[in-house]
């Protein structure tokens, strides 16, 4: 099998240890330096015109992803690079340790009942306006925030850098974070944010729903049944706007047994959606649940990612030897 998928392999799983052991930088995050990076390159290009935003979205994931195509190939031949490239990038675009962190902070101030430091807390987690926000409305943006970007922090990332290696990890982190800069809604983004919205929703397709079955699987972890589970995915899953989102809320609500969904007020606007899941609104409580959820379908979907980079690269080296045979 070549080398090069087996340091793959194993520097998606340091990755995945490095996030899980220090987390995100406090300083100096590379995905900071590319958010100003993209925000420059906004101002420059923008127009209130889809072309516009569909050239900004090329160029910004454009060129992470040629970085690391030319990073892979610079150190195709010299496993112990290869292995610390996927490393480095894997932990730089994993957001899992912060995440699961958050979740329980937050769980900390509602059961103190200090819901200004609640509210003052939330926008670490998602953008909605929190100044009117109670216990169990801070708890479910919580537990859907943490039920969301499982997929996006981790599972997905790891998808794509199974698949694809570095150029998988940057290109698919710089597409989600362009759809949290400009794929809302709103006067400036309505045209302009479309392309990166669209990648972003295209890039998670696979990975929403495959964290949705991890979270089936290991709903045990909080107290959960995965038939219960089961049948809160399938029946509410497709109810969610998002068509990604959806997947992730649904089954988290299934494995907690709380209902989430209702009204969203961001600042500005407001949304109404149906609710997903039974049984009561979530509490403090929950969100500690909902972090054992989180890391639980993080360590399985590391173990799947290391699996798909080997089972890549053992049908790339077969398909190259048959090549190989036929030209003979």
């Amino acid at each position: 099998m070549p080398y090069r998928w087996t340091a793959d392999a194993a520097g998606l799983i340091a990755g995945y240890l490095l996030d899980a052991a220090i987390g995100d930088p406090r300083r100096y995050h590379p995905v900071a330096g590319f958010g100003t990076a993209a925000a420059a390159l906004e101002h420059r290009v923008y127009q209130p015109r889809r072309r516009a935003g569909a050239l900004f979205t090329a160029v910004a994931v454009g060129v992470p992803v040629v970085a690391g195509l030319a990073a892979g190939r610079a150190v195709r031949r010299v496993p112990a690079a290869r292995f610390a490239l996927t490393a480095a990038a894997t932990w730089t675009v994993l957001g899992g340790r912060t995440l699961r962190k958050e979740s329980r902070v937050m769980a900390r101030h509602l059961q103190a009942g200090d819901l200004a430091a609640a509210r003052g807390r939330l926008n670490h987690l998602c953008g909605r306006d929190p100044s009117t926000l109670d216990e169990p409305e801070l708890a479910r943006a919580t537990v859907e925030s943490v039920a969301e970007n499982t997929s996006d922090a981790v599972v997905a990332p790891l998808f794509w850098g199974a698949l694809l290696g570095p150029a998988g990890l940057l290109g698919y982190r710089a597409a989600n974070t362009l759809d949290a800069m400009v794929g809302h809604r709103s006067a400036r983004y309505a045209r302009f944010g479309t392309a990166s919205a669209r990648l972003d929703d295209l890039l998670n397709l696979a990975p929403s729903r495959l964290t949705g079955l991890l979270t089936i699987v290991v709903a045990p972890v909080a107290g959960g049944s995965p038939r219960e589970t089961m049948r809160v995915w399938r029946r509410d899953r497709g109810d969610h706007p998002s068509p990604n989102a959806g997947q992730c809320e649904s089954a988290m609500a299934g494995a907690l047994g709380v209902r989430l969904g209702g009204r969203n007020v961001y600042f500005g606007r407001s949304e109404t959606r149906p609710f997903l899941g039974d049984g009561p609104r979530p509490g403090a409580v929950h969100l500690k649940r909902a972090a054992r959820v989180s890391g639980a379908v993080g360590v399985a979907a590391v173990v799947l990612a290391a699996g798909g980079a080997l089972v890549r690269g053992g049908s790339g080296a077969a398909l190259r030897r048959l090549g190989k045979g036929e030209a003979r």
